[in-house]
């Protein structure tokens, strides 16, 4: 186990399904304004990512409140809130169903390596993983996007 911590890192997996609502959710934000609503059309377009996959995605977020949806000809959908207002663990909690499930016993005869296990471990790691999450915001993530765009675009002349 030491070993494990010291020669790599660990990864939380997220679906295919949680990191395209991230995607998404982003694209959003960039395009924030409240009079008009975006497609699923675009986004797939944009994203490079099924129109059928994302009707599902959107399903959960608008089921969680952090999408409105748009009907008629000029309809789509638009951030519920403010992107500022809306956090990773929020798009998260919506759609990875794992992420916010309690863990089992570890052993079926030892409640006391339960307990310990429960409480120094997996409510700490639960803890520690809404923490973060929660403190990344869709306004974060689309000026870390920003940042990254502009640094591509940088011309170098000698």
């Amino acid at each position: 186990i030491k070993n494990m911590f010291l020669e790599g890192s660990i990864d939380m997996k997220i679906s295919a399904k949680g990191r395209y609502g991230i995607a998404s959710m982003v694209f959003l934000a960039r395009s924030y304004d409240p009079s008009s609503p975006v497609t699923i059309i675009s986004i797939s377009e944009h994203l490079g990512i099924s129109k059928i996959y994302l009707e599902q995605v959107f399903a959960l977020l608008k089921r969680s409140k952090l999408v409105n949806s748009i009907k008629g000809s000029q309809g789509g959908y638009q951030l519920a809130r403010h992107p500022r207002a809306i956090s990773a663990y929020d798009i998260l909690a919506s759609i990875e169903i794992s992420l916010i499930e309690k863990t089992g016993p570890a052993s079926e005869k030892m409640d006391q390596l339960n307990h310990i296990l429960a409480h120094e471990v997996f409510d700490v790691l639960d803890k520690s993983i809404y923490e973060t999450l929660n403190a990344i915001t869709l306004e974060d993530l689309l000026s870390a996007l920003n940042r990254e765009e502009s640094n591509e675009n940088l011309m170098y002349f000698i």
